[in-house]
């Protein structure tokens, strides 16, 4: 079914929604973020503190929105994010731990 379709546009929202709403009955959730705006500003340098509109990633930094869950470990993380319905569309779910220092 064609992606755009509101029959289809419906059913992968039901996917979203099962999906996030199975991650908080099962205490994963943490937060989620909606889609990033793609304008913004940079802030750089130690010094001036530069403010240059931006940012400006490479397509292959882009990000869409995200999600923090709680997860035992990396492997448990992969396994929270196979049930998230941009697979459904060939989209790619990016799974990083959080550098705590």
């Amino acid at each position: 079914m064609e992606a755009g379709l509101p029959e289809e546009m419906e059913r992968l929202t039901k996917m979203w929604m099962t999906w996030i709403e199975d991650l908080k009955k099962g205490g994963h959730l943490i937060a989620t973020g909606e889609r990033l705006n793609p304008g913004g500003k940079t802030v750089q340098g130690k010094a001036g503190k530069t403010v240059t509109d931006g940012p400006y990633a490479e397509a292959k930094d882009f990000i869409a929105g995200y999600m923090l869950a709680e997860a035992v470990d990396i492997e448990h993380a992969v396994e929270l994010s196979k049930g998230c319905p941009v697979l459904e569309y060939e989209g790619r779910v990016e799974v990083r731990p959080l550098l705590m220092v």
